[in-house]
C-alpha cells in the first residue's frame, strides 16, 4: 500500500511566501554589497587624494571711506584677494562665498557675495570686491580706537569670508563643506593725518588663514 500525502493549499502558500523573501533577501543583499563596494572605492580614492585646503592672500586693500558720527559708521572699501587651489588631482567648485570687513571684531560693512565659480588643479583666481558700509550701527569704543590708530598711523583690518565649497575628483564631486578665511591688514598713513582722505591703500599682501 502506498502513501498519498497531500498537502494543503495553506501549506504550499507558506512555501511560495519563503520563496519570495529569499529572493527579496538574497537581491537585497546584491544592491548592499555593490553600494558598499563603490562607497568604500570612493572614500580610498578620497584618502589616497585628501584634498589639501585652499589658499588666500590678500592682494590689495583701499579704503575709500571711513566715517563715524556718534554710534553710525559709513564705510567704502575696495580689496582684491588671490585664490589659490594647490591640489594637483583635485577641483574645488566653490558654491557659496561671500566678503565682509571687521574692525575690532565689529563689523563695519555689508556683505558681498562673489558669483560660484570652478576652481581647477593648482589653478589661482584673482576676486576682487567693493565692500560698502551705510549708516551701521558700532560700539561706543570704536570711536576711540579709531582715534587711538589715527594719533598712531596704523589701522588693523580683517577680511572675513566664509562659504560652501565641494571637492572634485575625477567624476566624482563631494558634498559642500564650509569654509571660513581670516586675512589681517594693516594700513599705515602719515601719524596725526586724517583717514578721511581718500584713498587709503594697502598694497604690501597678506596671507590668510583657513580652516574647512
Amino acid at each position: 500500500m502506498s502513501i498519498i500525502t497531500i498537502k494543503s493549499p495553506q501549506h504550499c502558500a507558506t512555501k511560495q511566501v519563503l520563496r519570495i523573501e529569499r529572493n527579496y533577501k538574497k537581491i537585497f543583499f546584491t544592491f548592499s554589497t555593490f553600494f558598499t563596494t563603490i562607497l568604500l572605492l570612493i572614500l580610498l580614492i578620497y584618502f589616497i587624494l585628501k584634498p589639501t585646503k585652499p589658499q588666500f592672500s590678500l592682494q590689495e586693500l583701499d579704503i575709500y571711506q571711513l566715517n563715524l558720527s556718534g554710534p553710525i559708521l559709513n564705510s567704502s572699501i575696495q580689496l582684491t584677494l588671490l585664490s589659490k587651489n594647490p591640489n594637483q588631482k583635485v577641483s574645488i567648485y566653490y558654491d557659496e562665498f561671500q566678503v565682509y570687513i571687521t574692525y575690532k571684531n565689529q563689523q563695519i560693512t555689508s556683505d558681498s557675495f562673489v558669483p560660484p565659480f570652478y576652481q581647477g588643479q593648482q589653478e589661482s583666481n584673482f576676486l576682487s570686491s567693493s565692500l560698502i558700509g551705510n549708516s551701521l550701527p558700532v560700539a561706543p569704543s570704536i570711536g576711540y580706537e579709531l582715534s587711538h590708530d589715527q594719533l598712531s598711523g596704523r589701522l588693523s583690518l580683517n577680511l572675513k569670508a566664509n562659504g560652501k565649497l565641494r571637492w572634485k575628483i575625477g567624476t566624482w564631486v563631494s558634498g559642500r563643506y564650509r569654509f571660513n578665511v581670516n586675512c589681517v591688514s594693516v594700513v599705515a598713513f602719515g601719524i596725526g593725518n586724517s583717514m578721511n582722505v581718500p584713498p587709503l591703500a594697502s598694497n604690501q599682501g597678506a596671507l590668510c588663514s583657513t580652516t574647512i
